[in-house]
């Protein structure tokens, strides 16, 4: 007779460090497997994301890319020119509402490694008229394995690194012959199949406060990725305002709409991490707009006179 899962798996909890949080596992691993090298594994995948595109460390590929001279060709890992190539897709897509050219931006707020409160002649710098977008900014040789910029521009890649972390740990369980996993790494979580016994992974949707964790609603998960975008856990307070850590690089400021949170459903990982990035800095009017004409699954929760205010379409509809 066929085993159950409870005989042919063991529930394994695994765990670590990365890019300023953490990252999680959860899977029903066939018993057997060796428990500490796919911890090694795992820890192992994130950290070369990590090095690869952290703006944080200053021997980073992406940091390399951003002291590159205008039009200078950059050789690069195939793992960033990955991201770099959703990047753009999605930049283009939505007009610039995500735009990964928002490295000048992050910083002068003191989001960034090089400052941790706003500077206003940083801030007046990087607004300056003229700014290009990544998607125009930025050139890619998809064979030839390297980018060049064709236009003045620092990039940050954490609107959308973590995302394809997830990816990564994905890919990674699968070639372990993991076949039910639930991975997370921030407010991005992919699932790897079901559970053993066949019922899908149940994942909080958090409601956007900042004083507090508490749900706001439960989404069954299974061969599917979702990720969220939102202004309350990251910010300064400054006085009575409130500074968004999201750069809204088309006003040249942090994004200020009534968005607390949009979260997306997507196939990987990086799609939805960017995706739900877009649509918080595009708001609820032409966010809407966009996320029907990319056919996206997504949950909006506004801040309107006081209240809480759902929208959703595709799963998210009801």
């Amino acid at each position: 007779m066929p085993k159950t899962p409870s005989e042919s798996t063991v529930r394994l909890r695994l765990h670590g460090a990365t890019m300023g949080t953490r990252w999680a596992v959860q899977c029903d691993a066939p018993i057997g497997l060796d428990r500490a090298a796919l911890q090694q594994a795992l820890a192992a995948v994130v950290d070369a994301v990590d090095q690869q595109m952290s703006p944080w460390k200053t021997g980073s590929d992406l940091m390399r890319l951003n002291r590159a001279p205008v039009g200078d060709w950059v050789q690069l890992p195939c793992e960033i020119m990955q991201v770099l190539a959703c990047a753009l897709r999605v930049g283009r897509a939505s007009q610039g509402a995500f735009d990964i050219a928002a490295a000048a931006l992050v910083n002068a707020w003191g989001f960034g490694a090089p400052r941790s409160m706003p500077d206003a002649a940083a801030i007046a710098a990087a607004r300056a008229p003229g700014h290009v977008a990544a998607h125009e900014a930025l050139e890619l040789d998809a064979l030839g394995q390297r980018a060049r910029k064709n236009a003045p521009a620092q990039f940050d890649l954490c609107g959308i690194a973590k995302g394809y972390a997830v990816d990564r740990m994905h890919a990674l369980l699968q070639a372990h012959g993991v076949a039910h996993a639930l991975i997370a790494l921030d407010g991005e979580l992919r699932a790897l199949g079901p559970q053993a016994g066949g019922e899908p992974w149940a994942v909080a949707v958090e409601a956007p406060d900042a004083h507090q964790r508490s749900v706001h609603g439960v989404l069954e998960l299974q061969d599917m990725a979702v990720a969220t975008s939102g202004n309350y856990r990251h910010f300064l307070q400054l006085g009575p305002a409130r500074v968004a850590h999201t750069m809204d690089t088309r006003r040249g400021a942090p994004v200020a709409n009534d968005v607390a949170c949009v979260t997306v459903l997507a196939a990987q990982c990086m799609a939805a991490d960017a995706w739900a990035t877009a649509l918080l800095v595009a708001g609820p009017g032409p966010g809407l707009a966009l996320a029907q004409s990319q056919g996206l699954q997504a949950l909006w929760l506004l801040r309107r006179a006081g209240k809480l205010v759902s929208l959703g379409m595709g799963r998210f509809a009801s």
